[in-house]
């Protein structure tokens, strides 16, 4: 009998399995039903080659242009270029060695097959290396594919689609089907759901598009279901233990702060701020996330409600995910605050509290201070990185938790804090600047009520985007070192950001990507400038891997102008404020995200002048980075952006890979398109979890949730 858990080696033999397990990390039935086709070809209906992502494993089915033998020039030995298209853009192909005489012959102009290869870059063009290929012609090769629909499945290096589509046709030939349906009779009947086992069939095997329509509909319910029962679990087993009240208290800290607040609070930072003290009030531990663009003030929402926190007796953590933010921050909190952060210090407010920085790699001396200051209360805001979490450190009091760019940081660690106020839950409050789908918040951040703060605070400049393609044009690069020149010459300061440190062998550049050279790095650069385009100008560098003191200075040095230009990693991604940067140059900008993106250039344009992020990119136009790169340039709207970060993504990488690094159960279900089937699944949750948190008397369910989100991934949801 061979069920959902039978080891693919007894079904399939060793070398099947072997590849499968090795490339895609299947190793039972179960995994390969569960590996879905990623889209279906028709026969004559050729892929569309344009948007191609350059370093993507890709299975296309073209048609061959032209096939010709050549010489090597460097080396002695033959090559075979070809040209295959989809009738409107053209992919370039190469063969080396001695068999590419055969797939000359193989390969006529007007033949279909399907290729598959990893996409690489020569001479600005796109091309397939030694792709491995399937002739779809009525040949022999071809003779797998009887129907009109070809399944496309996500393959890897070794292990092509066609070579899945065959292992699971022999899977579901020898498949005994589904013992027991873990959706229950009613509710596959009042959504309209066909059975599990008909829906694996018709997914891999299907007859028409219906079919197709019909088998997603189902098995997108199954994931979102197991997501959304896991955070309706969480949900529950979090108002167990209740947290500390901490009313708002008249006349002391909050109240003085407002008081001298030098200008007025937008509308968006006065709501959001009533909604927290009305839950920091009650005994029901808030769980928020509070989203909102890069300056729109959520550092100032954090603050008030920190000190309605500390009024009422207690303590408040802010974690950020970098030293340099951790010490920004605190460093801004005492400005903020004046005299009423220096309690038990000369000249301190009557009323006054303290801020205390802790990282991992302070002195000592200064570490030991802090704790102390920590474990008797004295700090009444304790600002630091995961370092806050490690045994060593005891709170007073914790009463409040602000988590400062949470996707950045992660769910042990949060979960970990969350744990050490004595007998009660803190509150928390989740803080980004990448606006969150609301599909995204639903999903990955079911557990948490979210709030936005869309409105921007007056006196932010405008900023202008602009992608400087070097490869087609490069003189741009030339004139962008001129504009920082000019700006510099107006008094004002500029960041070129790279995406590697450089000159250390823990900073080897990513494995597997042999087409490209390896991303610029910040000593690389930082030298070079210094002694080129930017020479007589005075540039500093900042990047993760530097001392804490040094880090320090070199970010005072900026915030002062002693340094112009500040070469850096992303470190300056997130917190960093110096109002006098105006140009930002991302260097390989390429190898960031659409949010990273948004996030870094909104570190200039924070003063009175208009700010200028150049993206400088080697990638050429056509391509699917360079459509990602003009749409950054095109909009400054981060929600929109947003969602077209989450088109751009792997679904299957969103829940799981973008807090824990492991990748989570989603395979069909699209955070994009499927928002019905996410509301109404996460209402079938809240039912079900309300009558049987432990879902004993369902064990349908209780099976669906353990097997679509293994025991990593339950962990991940329940600290989430």
């Amino acid at each position: 009998m061979t069920t959902f858990d039978e080891k693919l080696e007894s079904v399939l033999g060793k070398k099947s399995a072997d590849a499968l397990a090795t490339g895609l990390g299947l190793a039972t039935v179960g995994d390969l039903l569960r590996h879905y086709p990623r889209r279906y070809d028709e026969r004559g209906k050729l892929t569309e080659i344009r948007g191609l992502e350059l370093g993507e494993h890709v299975t296309v089915q073209a048609r061959v242009k032209s096939a010709r033998q050549r010489r090597m020039k460097s080396r002695s030995g033959e090559l075979l270029e070809a040209v295959i298209t989809d009738g409107t853009s053209d992919l370039h192909l190469v063969f080396f060695g001695r068999g590419s005489r055969t797939v000359e012959r193989e390969l006529l102009p007007n033949r279909e097959a399907l290729f598959a290869g990893k996409v690489g870059m020569f001479n600005g063009k796109l091309q397939l290396a030694h792709p491995d290929y399937k002739i779809l012609d009525g040949s022999a090769d071809g003779a797998d594919f009887a129907g009109a629909f070809i399944p496309v499945y996500p393959a890897a290096q070794g292990i092509q689609s066609w070579i899945v589509a065959n292992c699971v046709e022999q899977v579901l030939s020898l498949w005994d089907g589904v013992d027991v349906d873990p959706l229950p009779d009613d509710l596959r009947a009042e959504h309209g759901l066909v059975p599990l086992e008909k829906a694996l069939r018709d997914i891999h095997r299907p007859d028409g598009w219906a079919a197709v329509t019909i088998a997603q509909q189902r098995l997108k319910w199954d994931e979102a279901l197991a997501v959304q029962l896991a955070l309706a679990q969480r949900r529950s087993s979090a108002t167990a233990r209740p947290a500390s009240a901490c009313p708002p208290v008249p006349g002391r800290v909050r109240d003085a702060f407002d008081a001298r607040l030098p200008f007025e609070l937008t509308a968006g930072q006065r709501e959001v701020g009533e909604r927290l003290a009305a839950d920091l009030s009650g005994e029901q531990p808030m769980n928020r996330l509070l989203q909102g663009e890069v300056g729109s003030g959520k550092t100032m929402v954090a603050l008030r409600a920190m000190l309605q926190v500390v009024d009422a007796g207690r303590q408040a953590a802010m974690l950020a995910p970098t030293e340099v933010l951790a010490a920004q921050h605190a460093r801004s909190l005492r400005e903020l605050l004046g005299d009423l952060a220096q309690a038990g210090e000369l000249g301190g407010a009557e009323h006054a509290t303290r801020v205390t920085l802790l990282t991992g790699s302070m002195p000592a001396a200064q570490r030991k201070k802090a704790l102390l200051e920590i474990v008797s209360g004295e700090a009444g805001i304790v600002v630091g990185t995961h370092a806050l979490i490690q045994d060593k450190v005891e709170f007073a009091d914790l009463g409040f938790v602000v988590v400062d760019e949470q996707h950045r940081f992660g769910v042990e660690q949060r979960a970990a804090l969350s744990g050490r106020s004595g007998g009660s839950t803190p509150h928390v409050l989740v803080m980004t600047a990448t606006p969150i789908p609301r599909t995204v918040a639903m999903t990955v951040y079911g557990d948490l009520e979210v709030s936005a703060l869309r409105e921007l605070p007056g006196g932010r400049s405008p900023i202008k985007t602009s992608v400087v393609p070097v490869a087609d044009k490069p003189a741009w690069l030339d004139r962008a070192w001129q504009r920082i020149r000019e700006e510099v010459g107006k008094g004002h300061q500029a960041y070129v950001v790279c995406p590697r440190i450089g000159d250390d062998e823990d900073d080897e550049p990513p494995k597997g990507d042999s087409d490209r050279r390896p991303p610029l790095a910040v000593l690389d650069v930082a030298a070079r400038l210094a002694a080129g385009p930017l020479r007589g100008l005075r540039v500093g560098i900042l990047h993760g891997r530097m001392a804490p003191e040094d880090k320090d200075v070199s970010m005072r040095a900026f915030a002062a102008n002693d340094a112009q230009v500040l070469v850096a990693t992303t470190v300056v991604e997130v917190g960093v404020n110096v109002p006098n940067a105006t140009v930002m140059a991302i260097m390989d900008a390429d190898r960031f995200g659409v949010s990273q993106l948004h996030q870094l250039r909104g570190r200039v344009g924070r003063g009175s002048a208009p700010g200028l992020c150049l993206l400088v990119t080697e990638m050429p136009d056509g391509t699917a980075t360079m459509e990602r790169l003009r749409a950054v340039e095109s909009t400054l709207d981060g929600f929109e952006l947003a969602q077209l970060d989450l088109e751009l993504r792997r679904e299957g990488d969103i829940l799981g890979a973008a807090q824990s690094g492991k990748r989570s159960g989603l395979k069909m279900l699209s955070l994009l398109r499927d928002e019905d089937v996410i509301v109404q699944a996460r209402d079938v949750a809240r039912r079900v979890v309300a009558d049987d948190p432990g879902l004993d008397r369902h064990p349908g369910l209780f099976s669906l949730v353990a097997g679509l989100l293994d025991g990593d991934r339950a962990e991940y949801l329940e600290k989430a």
